[in-house]
């Protein structure tokens, strides 16, 4: 068995370049000083040899890992079967993979999950936290905080209006309930139900201060909570009905729980959207267009959320950058614009 040859060394880089090894190294681990004759020089013997950086040895030049937590305060049965979170992380990672780092996916369901993720996180394994689907008694805040790791959240953060230098991407969830509302009020529905998100959840919060903006002061009985889930959308659809047999219309605050809410109305003999109508929120591609009838919805744009929290995160890891404008951005948060789809049920 013939042995496989050896690794090229930073030393032979360099003697192939003709520079010195301390020049290598700037150029291998993306430091400034090098001129650029030299730098390709070092970059075309790099490509020529087949030369890959030791990360552990980069890291202690560089203090950096090229690795990124992305948490998700859900439990794994939910991560993986709602498409919101497969676009919001299919969003990072393409930002992430853009710029050579890794996504370490991390998942909490309980207290232990926590102690495991802050021991983690404390293990300096990774260069900053994207955390998202927080809960309103969350305690990763606080953990990550601990840590000392630049983070940056998904969803406006619940504690002190987000306006203490945290740094977040949303999207105007309450803009696009109000949306989603005044089409319904066009429509000539009045008895406009809303069925909400968890509540424990800003998003869910956001849509049902958005509804209760345009309704002004509606029926306590015209609204039932859900927690995103299609089973919760059909189980609030019918405790609607039960307790307001004359509704002309609903709001649901995600596509998944319109969805739960068409089934129960047809188990109930309810046609959409001549009895009534429906509109949900996210656009969420294919379940919108396969809904019957195809849902009307407000769309945001998940996958933009995911690569914009990546993006920010990243300029943060970046010495002497300033904050990103992008989207309107003040110092500390990114609001994505929504828009209302029309389609049949609606």
């Amino acid at each position: 068995m013939s042995e496989s040859a050896p690794r090229p060394t930073l030393e032979a880089v360099a003697a192939r370049a003709g520079v010195s090894r301390a020049t290598v190294s700037r150029v291998v681990n993306g430091f400034d000083g090098v001129r650029e004759p030299l730098a390709e020089r070092v970059r075309r013997a790099v490509d020529e040899l087949g030369y890959v950086p030791n990360q552990a040895a980069r890291s202690l030049v560089t203090r950096r890992h090229d690795a990124v937590a992305v948490i998700v305060a859900e439990p794994e049965t939910r991560v993986f079967a709602d498409p919101f979170f497969a676009r919001q992380l299919r969003g990072i990672s393409k930002e992430l993979t853009a710029h050579d780092n890794q996504l370490v996916l991390l998942l909490t369901e309980d207290r232990d999950d926590h102690a495991r993720v802050a021991r983690y996180l404390a293990g300096g394994h990774v260069d900053g936290a994207l955390v998202f689907s927080l809960h309103i008694d969350d305690p990763l805040p606080g953990l990550i905080q601990r840590a000392g790791l630049p983070t940056v959240f998904g969803g406006r953060p619940h504690w002190n209006g987000g306006e203490d230098g945290v740094r977040y991407v949303d999207t105007d969830n309450r803009g696009g309930a109000r949306d989603a509302v005044r089409h319904l009020l066009s429509l000539g529905r009045s008895r406009i139900a809303h069925i909400t998100g968890a509540l424990d959840q800003t998003s869910a919060v956001d849509r049902l201060d958005g509804f209760r903006d345009v309704m002004a002061d509606p029926d306590p009985a015209l609204v039932e909570e859900g927690d995103f889930t299609a089973a919760s959308g059909e189980r609030a659809m019918r405790e609607l009905l039960g307790r307001r047999p004359d509704l002309e219309a609903v709001f649901a605050g995600n596509d998944l729980m319109a969805a739960g809410a068409l089934r129960a109305l047809r188990e109930h003999g309810r046609r959409v959207p001549d009895d009534v109508a429906v509109v949900g929120f996210d656009d969420m591609l294919p379940i919108a267009e396969q809904t019957e009838p195809p849902l009307t919805t407000v769309r945001q744009d998940i996958e933009e959320m995911g690569r914009l929290m990546a993006r920010l995160l990243l300029r943060d890891l970046e010495p002497g950058t300033a904050p990103d404008e992008t989207a309107g951005a003040g110092p500390s948060g990114v609001v994505l614009p929504v828009t209302l789809v029309r389609r049949a049920s609606a």
